[in-house]
């Protein structure tokens, strides 16, 4: 039986509402959602419908009109801004489709920013990480240096320096060729299992969702889960 302390993030009754000027446009509809440690979790739905949306809520990058949000047990909408930030930055880890590494940063400064803006000695870890995901001999070059895979590979390390208890992945393989994307799917399901972190990926690629532990599928601005479990 699950536990309670196995929930990594929950929400409930979740709603976004944009202004537009005049009436508002309501993007989520009160999204209710549970992710548990080591859980692969794929969000799916056409361009539009809040994935995205969804995804910033989750990582407290924008607040929700109405809802709740819990993140290990914390009530994380009752933060103020710095307390806020300090969490975000240590238990939440982002990749996003295009990786936004600093150009001017070699691969292993990329990854240690994070930890760097935490205040914290992640130095070892990064080099385990890079080292696991076959870039130990990439350490020192640069993004231009480097491939999309090999990219995307790094701002997964980044991810994961500080160790998060959840990483929120938009569209991580969608500008990967469709081998690259093969290898992604496997280094996610790796690192799940390994670490205990949960994942937490909208995309559009069928493929990597069959992957994932559990599906969701946005429409109208409601999620619905295929198992039906929330």
């Amino acid at each position: 039986m699950v536990q309670q302390a196995d929930i990594i993030l929950e929400t409930r009754g979740l709603r976004k509402v944009f202004d537009t000027g005049g009436e508002g446009l309501e993007v989520l509809k009160g999204v209710d959602l549970v992710v548990r440690a080591g859980e692969l979790v794929a969000i799916m739905g056409e361009s539009g419908v809040g994935k995205s949306t969804l995804l910033h809520l989750l990582g407290t990058l924008d607040l929700p009109t109405a809802g709740q949000l819990r993140i290990a047990d914390t009530d994380v909408l009752n933060l103020g801004d710095q307390a806020l930030s300090r969490f975000r930055n240590r238990h939440i880890g982002f990749v996003f489709q295009f990786h936004y590494l600093l150009p001017e940063f070699t691969a292993l400064e990329n990854v240690l920013l994070p930890a760097r803006v935490a205040g914290v000695d992640r130095r070892q870890e990064a080099l385990e990480l890079m080292d696991s995901v076959g870039l130990a001999d990439r350490l020192h070059h640069r993004p231009g240096a480097l491939s999309g895979g090999e990219c995307q590979r790094v701002a997964m390390v980044r991810a994961l320096v500080t160790e998060p208890l959840v990483v929120l992945a938009d569209e991580p393989s969608g500008n990967l060729d469709e081998a690259t994307s093969a290898s992604l799917h496997q280094l996610l399901a790796g690192l799940a299992r390994e670490r205990g972190q949960a994942f937490v990926v909208m995309t559009h690629d069928r493929t990597l969702a069959q992957s994932m532990d559990r599906r969701g599928r946005i429409e109208a601005g409601v999620l619905h889960m295929e198992d039906g479990v929330i």
